[in-house]
């Protein structure tokens, strides 16, 4: 079918968390005539998840400070970190932050920060930490994009990436029943991770996995894409909550027996001890046996482990486990008295598109940030540096996008576009997300994912594709189409990865191997994709 142009602008950005939000700012304050578009609502996403009280958002206490933090950086990534993107972030943290205050974001400042709760996640000593709440953020957020004059296109997602040559110069997209053919000079990809690919997730439903495979398809490359984060979350009451991470030390876990989840003494105080230092599962810490442990109990009973409170916690809990818990309560009606069940979750992704410290993808024309990207962080990520991601990496695709539409030529007037569906999206869908959870989280193991491979295969062979359709079955065909392009690119290059690494934990080589201390590169050789070694450098 023939999709005529609607209208172009000079940057579209695809996306509506912290990162595309940034975008859409500061391409607009460049100039540019800007759409910000959404697949669910502005303010959605990752950024906005509504699971936790806030996004924790910190930065070099000082400028004696930064050189520290890279090498933190360096250290808790395990080497898979890039070195030119990890200088120009941690750069660009203060100024971030400063321009957010500015603003006027009211951000949450600690009062006792010396407390050891205020660390971040996998960190070795405080930072400038921040606490950016939600209904702060939204209003001075929307005040600023109507000032600008932001056109923003809500319940809008992208299906497809347009490009004239090799350019991208518009989009595809799906809105009320209808596609659309929307043009630009400039593209940003802010539409975040991969986390809803498994079956029990810690994100919205928009955090599809599909950004990644619009920017394969038209010719990124993928990097990290096995290192991801992986955490408990409340399985009842309120389901998909964040578990605090920051409590592990004051908590009792039992299996649905009545057993512990771990032997008493004091090898068991010493692990709950380390793992209260970070929220997502580590291979490289010896409290590695806690995941295992509480996904395995996860595995064999749904209705996952219960967790109490000691009195201690529940009469002087620590500032920042205090914040959580008066959320809880204010939120969830959840009191640190009630007991919960828990299991563990897929959370945030550390890898994603590949770019350059302008954000550039390789393509002309497109441009990507925030969480759909990979390379900052690294196989573990230090808490409270996602959002500080959005931001920066946010702010310099805005700056990009909108420098590099000034020469850029109108798309076409018109796009073809294949119309195809499946007959039934949603077992699909969740077949993938059963084999995801069941291979691709803690445990992994060369048969496991060799399996959920195959398996992949299987599902589509199943259900050959049928030519037309309702708008809205082909919106979700090809939703699924590229969610499965992203769950064979974390597959293959967690299969490659023959090691243990970070977030990365492989049953069948758990240790660590200096040999493949490179990251992995992902790409599509005939749709397929296809993962490698660098064999030098970054990408």
């Amino acid at each position: 079918m023939l999709l005529s142009l609607e209208h172009t602008w000079d940057v579209l950005v695809a996306g509506s968390g912290i990162a595309g939000l940034s975008a859409a700012l500061e391409a607009a304050e460049a100039g540019c005539s800007v759409l910000l578009l959404t697949s669910t609502h502005l303010f959605s996403g990752s950024s906005f998840y509504p699971g936790t009280w806030g996004l924790g958002l910190i930065g070099p206490e000082a400028p004696s400070d930064r050189a520290d933090l890279c090498r933190s950086i360096q250290a808790v990534g395990c080497g898979m970190a890039d070195p030119a993107l990890v200088e120009v972030f941690v750069d660009g943290i203060a100024p971030a932050i400063e321009k957010v205050r500015d603003m006027g974001v009211k951000l949450r400042r600690a009062v006792q920060k010396d407390q050891r709760e205020f660390i971040p996640c996998f960190d070795h000593k405080a930072r400038d930490w921040n606490g950016l709440e939600f209904d702060c953020v939204r209003p001075v957020f929307n005040q600023r994009l109507e000032a600008l004059g932001v056109t923003t296109l809500e319940g809008c997602e992208v299906l497809e990436l347009v490009r004239s040559g090799s350019r991208v110069c518009g989009v595809v997209a799906v809105q009320d029943g209808s596609l659309r053919y929307l043009g630009c000079r400039s593209l940003v990809l802010a539409t975040g991770g991969y986390g809803s690919l498994f079956r029990y997730h810690l994100c919205t439903g928009d955090v599809s996995g599909l950004g990644q495979a619009l920017a394969l398809e038209a010719g990124a490359s993928l990097v990290n894409m096995e290192f991801m984060q992986m955490m408990p979350g409340y399985l009842s009451p309120a389901p998909k909550t964040i578990f605090n991470e920051k409590a592990f030390r004051f908590s009792h876990f039992r299996r649905g027996d009545g057993a512990p989840l771990l032997p008493p003494g004091e090898e068991t105080h010493r692990l709950l001890e380390e793992r209260s230092g970070h929220g997502p599962f580590t291979s490289r810490l010896s409290d590695r046996a806690v995941d295992v442990a509480l996904f395995r109990a996860f595995l064999a009973d749904p209705a996952g482990v219960e967790v109490t409170y000691s009195e201690e916690m529940r009469a002087d809990p620590p500032e920042f486990i205090r914040t959580y818990f008066d959320w809880l309560e204010r939120e969830k009606g959840l009191t640190a008295a009630a007991p919960v069940q828990i299991g563990i979750f897929a959370h945030a992704a550390n890898g994603g598109v590949a770019i350059d410290a302008a954000t550039y993808t390789g393509v002309p024309g497109l441009f990507a940030c925030g969480e759909v990207t990979g390379g900052m962080h690294g196989a573990d990520r230090i808490g409270g540096l996602s959002t500080a991601n959005g931001l920066v990496f946010g702010g310099r695709a805005g700056r990009a996008a909108a420098a590099a539409c000034v020469q850029a030529p109108l798309p076409s007037g018109h796009v073809a576009f294949e119309p195809w569906t499946w007959r039934e999206c949603a077992p699909l869908r969740r077949r993938m997300q059963n084999v995801m959870f069941r291979s691709a989280m803690v445990l992994r193991s060369e048969q496991g994912l060799t399996a959920a491979l195959e398996e992949l295969d299987a599902l589509e062979a199943e259900a050959p594709r049928e030519p037309g359709g309702t708008t809205a079955a082909v919106a979700d065909s090809r939703r699924l189409a590229g969610q499965l392009t992203t769950a064979r690119a974390i597959l293959r290059a967690a299969r490659l990865r023959r090691e243990s690494r970070g977030s990365h934990y492989r049953e069948d080589f758990p240790a660590p191997d200096p040999a493949q201390a490179r990251p992995i590169q992902v790409w599509l050789d005939r749709g397929v994709p296809t993962a490698q070694f660098v064999k030098e450098g970054f990408v």
